[in-house]
């Protein structure tokens, strides 16, 4: 198995999303996993990703109305590297890299005062470290090369392209048009990733999506039934936004309402009165919305597979963790769900989302 494929991330969800995927792929696909946040604490977990045997990945969830319950052994990471301790071997793999990946968590991208420096102090964000690295594979006469970037962040390909570049806005001409050659790529990712299995492995649900925005010339990062290459990505993302997250935060708003326990599960509310009140407002204000943006028959499918993976009877989801950030999520989810409507349906009603809108302030 050849290791072309360097991932900056050691995260339980790569382990069940992207490294599971290229394990399973046809042919499987080798990763170099690079730890970037220099967190000693995390070297037994890398010597773990990299053990020959493998680790395990739990499937635990429902499909098609039947439990799933099955383990499944990851043999994807051939070996694992630290920023913090080998710089040298990590730039040596990226020069060697056929793909880059990446998940470095929600402030991954956020700039540090050490991207300004020079050298590559480990004090550097991800973007910085990435710099160093590619101009080192340029110097070296490597060609630009794909970069998979899986971080939550919309246009997450344009926006890390847009922070390398700025950093290298002192480097020369030669080098910033390279980088503009490489493939920066768009996508979504979806997965819920309950627990880690120590010392390396994860327990995951079911659905797993790794859906990429189709560029020229672009191939998907491995043959596996979850990666999906496609010309319209903001399907996929007012699919996730508007029905799953949006049922998530009507849920919390539900929840905020009543005083109902910290305990409160979604599974528990799903299969009750609360779930009825939710199917009944996605029957009449949410699947019209997106019948009026043309996207009617996606938006019950992928309702129907929403539904089932709420249900899932492995995972204690608790709609208090939910309710976190509730003011931006309500904004972000279901006040963009009806401007979004509206520019294909101007006049559309939706009285009981624009309820909690309002009730919210």
């Amino acid at each position: 198995m050849t290791t072309d494929i360097v991932q900056f991330g050691t995260s339980r969800f790569l382990q069940a999303h992207a490294d599971l995927f290229f394990s399973e792929s046809d042919p499987p696909r080798g990763v170099t996993v690079v730890q970037s946040s220099g967190d000693p604490v995390r070297a037994r977990r890398l010597a773990a990703l990299a053990d020959p045997a493998g680790y395990p990945v739990r499937i635990r969830g429902l499909r098609g109305g039947h439990r799933i319950d099955e383990t499944r052994t990851v043999t994807s990471v051939t070996r694992t590297l630290s920023t913090a301790t080998e710089w040298t071997a990590v730039a040596k793999a990226v020069r060697d890299a056929r793909m880059i990946l990446s998940n470095t968590g929600d402030a991954g991208f956020d700039p540090r005062a050490a991207d300004a420096g020079f050298g590559p102090p480990q004090s550097m964000s991800y973007p910085g470290k990435l710099r160093h690295l590619l101009r080192a594979r340029f110097e070296s006469g490597g060609d630009p090369l794909p970069i998979f970037p899986m971080e939550l962040i919309r246009n997450n390909g344009q926006v890390l392209r847009e922070r390398v570049l700025h950093l290298a806005v002192d480097d020369t001409v030669e080098f910033q048009d390279w980088l503009s050659r490489c493939q920066w790529t768009d996508s979504l990712v979806d997965r819920i990733v309950s627990e880690p299995i120590d010392p390396a492995g994860a327990v995951a649900e079911p659905y797993a999506l790794w859906a990429i925005r189709q560029a020229p010339g672009l191939a998907a990062p491995a043959d596996h039934p979850a990666i999906v290459l496609t010309d319209n990505l903001e399907r996929f993302e007012r699919l996730k936004l508007h029905i799953l997250n949006l049922g998530h935060t009507v849920l919390a708003h539900r929840w905020r309402e009543i005083g109902a326990p910290d305990g409160a599960l979604v599974r528990d509310w799903i299969a009750g009165p609360e779930g009825e009140r939710l199917m009944s407002l996605m029957q009449a204000e949410v699947l019209p919305g997106f019948a009026a943006a043309g996207m009617a028959e996606d938006a019950a499918e992928y309702l129907a597979t929403t539904l089932e993976r709420f249900a899932n009877p492995f995972i204690d989801h608790r709609i208090a963790d939910i309710s976190e950030n509730h003011a931006q999520k309500l904004q972000r989810r279901i006040g963009a769900f009806l401007e979004w409507v509206r520019k294909h349906d101007q006049g559309f009603a939706a009285p009981r989302l624009a309820a909690i809108l309002s009730e919210n302030g």
